[in-house]
């Protein structure tokens, strides 16, 4: 997974939110009424130079462009941080779609548009869109992990761990999704099941740097203060431009600070 760029290490869940996650999904369903060449080179633009893509898409789709040329101007909107238009873009394309259009054309603009209502700080409506998505592809671990998100974002983490799990089911070494459990499981004060999962995520990728970010909150709650500024700094060494990084150096400031002048730690 991927995701924008204001998270504590209070809320660690919503940095799931922040490092990238509409734009990492934004990719072409082929089976767009118009796609074709160019549809590609509209797509391309638009993630490359959102503010010519969006100008090319409106070009294209004053003179005749359909679904492909909407969906290369959702794209270009997100590329410039329009979230809320870019979802509504989606939102409606997925639904005007033509009824014999492959159903998984509508999940993956589904997902899009509910990806970008998170990166718009709208968790309702991420959901809503995501339920319906999850309703026509239950099975699919990634639209389970994207509604999580739009549930922690909701503070609604058992319901979260719900979809993780689900997830999880599907996908058993998915490390995006026990990362984020262990996150759901932190937050709602259940911190063994939170420590199994990270040390599970860790064991299946080492240098994950929001898993690294988590284990090291979990052990600085269980008072273990030189593994948590270890993993603090291995994730700042070897990701030093992530926002789990920039989380880790505050946290690393803090707990140098609270020694400083003998306070009690917190997150």
């Amino acid at each position: 997974m991927r995701q924008n760029k204001h998270r504590s290490a209070v809320a660690v869940v919503l940095i799931w939110l922040s490092l990238g996650a509409a734009p990492a999904r934004a990719e072409a369903p082929t089976a767009l009424p118009d796609a074709g060449t160019r549809y590609q080179d509209c797509m391309r633009l638009a993630r490359t130079t959102p503010a010519k893509g969006l100008e090319r898409a409106r070009a294209w789709e004053e003179h005749g462009g359909a679904g492909g040329a909407r969906h290369c101007a959702a794209v270009a909107l997100l590329g410039l941080g329009k979230f809320d238009a870019a979802a509504a873009r989606l939102e409606e394309l997925a639904w005007g779609l033509p009824v014999d259009s492959p159903e998984s054309v509508r999940v993956q603009l589904l997902s899009q548009a509910g990806q970008a209502w998170l990166n718009a700080r709208q968790p309702g409506k991420a959901h809503a869109v995501l339920s319906a998505a999850v309703d026509l592809a239950p099975r699919d671990p990634e639209l389970r992990i994207d509604r999580a998100m739009a549930l922690a974002a909701a503070q609604r983490y058992q319901d979260a761990i719900l979809d993780l799990s689900a997830a999880l089911i599907a996908d058993p070494a998915s490390v995006d999704a026990l990362t984020l459990r262990a996150s759901a499981y932190r937050l709602s004060g259940r911190h063994k099941a939170a420590t199994a999962d990270i040390d599970r995520a860790l064991a299946l990728a080492p240098d994950t740097p929001d898993a690294l970010l988590e284990r090291g909150i979990l052990r600085q709650l269980a008072g273990d203060r030189t593994g948590a500024a270890a993993d603090w700094l291995r994730l700042i060494n070897h990701h030093a431009d992530t926002p789990a990084a920039a989380i880790a150096r505050r946290n690393l400031k803090r707990a140098g600070q609270r020694r400083a002048t003998g306070g009690a730690q917190s997150r």
